[in-house]
């Protein structure tokens, strides 16, 4: 830095290097205290509901244009635009006299403020409720739509949080980086930028004082911006970027560290609409399918048919790979109509994932069905895997009755502290563990991973997040299970190099974050790994557990 930059301090979610002028987000459109009505109340009533309907769609189309997490992320967001019940609130208000636009930031706001009292996931729909809520309000108000600038040069995009929308048709030619004050670890901003590649910093303070244009840089690995940098630092870090980037071209193939201790790399796999080039990417198959997307914007459950066709397609796409199969995680924030309840007091503790099935075994029955019908004969490795396991009971039952289908081969996620704690006995029912790290630090730390100023407690490099991982990873090496991590966390090279040597046997992430766990991988041995472990677990915190293993890590 020189005399007159200062440095910035967030929470780095996409690596990268990028330098440039700031631009702030354009702001949401203000409803006029004094509207009035432009119709009578059942006119105001149409022009909401049809406002809300073409927000709806604009999200639908925007879902269909996009691939991977961005197009599952914008797909639940219109299914959200479409409920029955605000529906209903937003004619209620028109009815009391309210013009369209202000019926709509009302009610948007009323079911805002309940998501946000809920905590935890539906705390994290708010945000996208507020998007939906400023689109439809704009295009009452027939004023732009707020968003990211639309400039001929390119910048960096700084917010307070940035929606799916925001994010998903951002053009890496344009946006250099995105820095946002809100949002920790695996908020939408986080995977999102992942996907696209654009190196990006949520839980940034400060950045008020920004005024547009304001030079920047961002450091998408360590989480910082540097404001005004002096042009030898800007080139100092491109050139490190550079090198790095030239090493990468060097590796593919299957993981392993550099003494050859093989380690799977696998991807997550939601709602994609392209499977071809997803299938394409140069990793060991699929370690997170997530299915509760064929069940989403329904009123009532796809049947085994529709399901089997659907399985069946991702399974041949990836014939001689393995697919790990995540069944039905309904609730908290993807609530279906046909089974979660409306008026459950706390979502992210209560009915969801595999406890779903205490209501409904039907749905699950008809899923294992499904899986199994599609997996004969496709040629995949096909394994499946429960949500939101707490007990060695529930993993054992879970387990007989996907092998009852005639999948061989069925594990648990460890997402709650107790099943982590349980892990021997877990791994003793089920024939594989997989370590869902975004929810398991939810509910290690009872933080709301949307609260940004949570965000240090969010780190999964936190040491007692760790700790969990060990002992886990400990229970498989002891039963001879694989353990896997298909959380944010397997996407960060220096926190894979401490999974490995925890004993992690594989780790999922997006296509984008493939090649940079492979690199550091294969520039370490396994001893390596383990040291960079042992170093992680004694480090008072989670800044300090990274800047250790940063500094003894280093090779490139």
């Amino acid at each position: 830095m020189n005399a007159t930059s200062t440095q910035l301090a967030g929470i780095g979610v996409s690596p990268g290097i990028a330098s440039g002028p700031v631009e702030w987000l354009a702001p949401p459109p203000v409803v006029p205290n004094d509207l009035a009505p432009a119709g009578d109340p059942s006119t105001e009533a149409r022009v909401a509901a049809e406002a809300v309907a073409a927000t709806a769609d604009d999200l639908d189309a925007r879902s269909s244009s996009a691939v991977g997490p961005a197009a599952d992320v914008l797909a639940a967001q219109a299914m959200m635009a479409r409920d029955p019940v605000l529906g209903d609130r937003l004619a209620e208000l028109a009815g009391e006299g309210l013009a369209a636009a202000a019926a709509v930031a009302m009610a948007f706001d009323e079911f805002r403020e309940q998501l946000a009292a809920a905590g935890g996931y539906m705390a994290e729909r708010a945000a996208d409720l507020a998007d939906i809520r400023n689109r439809a309000v704009a295009r009452l108000l027939g004023v732009p739509m707020p968003g990211v600038p639309d400039l001929d040069e390119p910048f960096v995009l700084l917010a307070g949080d940035l929606s799916p929308a925001d994010t998903v048709n951002l053009d890496p030619a344009h946006v250099l980086a995105i820095v946002t004050e809100q949002g920790g670890p695996t908020s939408h901003t986080a995977i999102i930028s992942k996907s696209l590649g654009l190196p990006a910093v949520v839980g940034c303070g400060g950045l008020r004082a920004l005024a547009t244009g304001t030079r920047v840089m961002v450091d998408g690995a360590e989480g910082v911006v540097i404001v005004e940098p002096a042009a030898a630092l800007v080139d100092e870090r491109l050139g490190r970027l550079a090198a790095r980037r030239a090493a990468l071209t060097g590796v593919s193939g299957p993981g392993r560290t550099s003494d050859g201790t093989p380690v799977q790399l696998l991807i997550n796999l939601g709602r994609e609409r392209d499977l071809g080039v997803v299938a394409a990417a140069d990793a060991e198959g699929v370690g997170l399918y997530r299915t509760e997307f064929l069940f989403l914007d329904r009123h009532e459950a796809p049947t085994v048919e529709e399901q089997r066709v659907a399985y069946a397609e991702v399974f041949h796409a990836f014939t001689g790979r393995k697919v790990v199969v995540r069944t039905l995680d309904a609730g908290a924030d993807k609530p279906l109509r046909f089974v979660t309840q409306p008026d459950e007091p706390n979502p992210a503790l209560g009915v969801r994932g595999l406890r779903t099935s205490r209501r409904f075994p039907e749905l699950l029955d008809g899923q294992l069905r499904a899986i199994s019908r599609a997996a004969s004969g496709s040629g995949a490795d096909v394994w499946v895997m429960a949500p939101m396991v707490s007990t060695a009971a529930e993993a054992a039952g879970f387990a007989a009755q996907a092998h009852s289908h005639g999948v061989p081969v069925a594990g648990t996620m460890i997402e709650v502290p107790a099943a982590a704690l349980q892990a021997p006995a877990i791994a003793a029912a089920c024939d594989f563990l997989s370590l869902g790290t975004n929810d398991l630090a939810q509910y290690t730390f009872a933080a709301d991973r949307m609260a940004g100023e949570l965000a240090d407690l969010l780190d999964p490099w936190q040491p007692a997040l760790l700790e969990l991982i060990r002992l886990t990873a400990d229970a498989g090496r002891a039963s001879g299970r694989p353990v896997g991590v298909c959380g944010e966390a397997a996407s960060d090279p220096l926190l894979a190099l401490v999974l490995v040597g925890f004993g992690v046997t594989s780790l999922s992430m997006a296509t984008t974050s493939l090649p940079e766990v492979r690199l550091a991988l294969s520039q370490h041995s396994l001893a390596e790994c383990q040291a960079l472990a042992a170093m992680a677990l004694r480090a008072p915190d989670g800044k300090a557990g990274r800047e250790a293993v940063r500094t003894a890590s280093a090779k490139v």
